[in-house]
This record gives structure tokens, sequence and C-alpha cells, in this order.
């Protein structure tokens, strides 16, 4: 299942809190990115906030994997956990259209 992922920044957390903890940060998604769990990541251009991508049985998963990143142990961030399935709109492309 996809699981899109949106980093949500902790109120009062200041951004010198992170610098000790972000090798660790990378070195973690790198690790999940070799697993295939994080699909893909991004950060968002209108703050410094991260997107994910995740590849999981279920959210519940997708939260476990977040909870194992340094940032999120630290308490500096958490994540909306957003599931995803197939849009199938598509299909109404290809109904037939009846008139009379």
């Amino acid at each position: 299942m996809k699981i899109l992922a949106i980093e949500k920044e902790i109120e009062g957390v200041k951004p010198e809190q992170f610098t000790p903890h972000l090798k660790a940060e990378a070195a973690q998604v790198w690790k999940l990115v070799q697993d295939g769990l994080i699909r893909e990541t991004y950060f968002r251009t209108d703050r410094t906030e991260a997107v994910l991508m995740l590849e999981c049985a279920d959210p519940g998963e997708a939260l476990r994997v977040l909870q194992s990143l340094p940032l999120v142990k630290e308490g500096l961030i958490s994540f909306e956990v957003i599931p995803l399935k197939p849009y199938t709109g598509f299909a109404r492309l290809f109904e037939n259209d009846v008139r009379e």
C-alpha cells in the first residue's frame, strides 16, 4: 500500500535542536530506502518539511517505520500518515454511452 507521509513541525522546537541528529536521520532514511519502505523523499518548497512516499502493508506499519527516524524519536517532528489507493476514475472513459 502506498502511504503519503507529511512532516509536521512540533511547536516550540528550535532549528538548532535538529543539528546533532541530521546525519543519523539521513542514514536511517537511506536504510529505509534500501529496505524498500521509503520509495520517494522530498522537501517542500514552501517550508523546511519532508514529504515521504512509503510502501507499507498498512498505515500502522508506516507509523512504525516513521518512528524509527531519529528526529521522530527525539520528539522534534511528527508525520501525518495518509493511505492512498489507485485512482479509478479513468474507468468512466470506457463506460458505454447509451443514448436514446
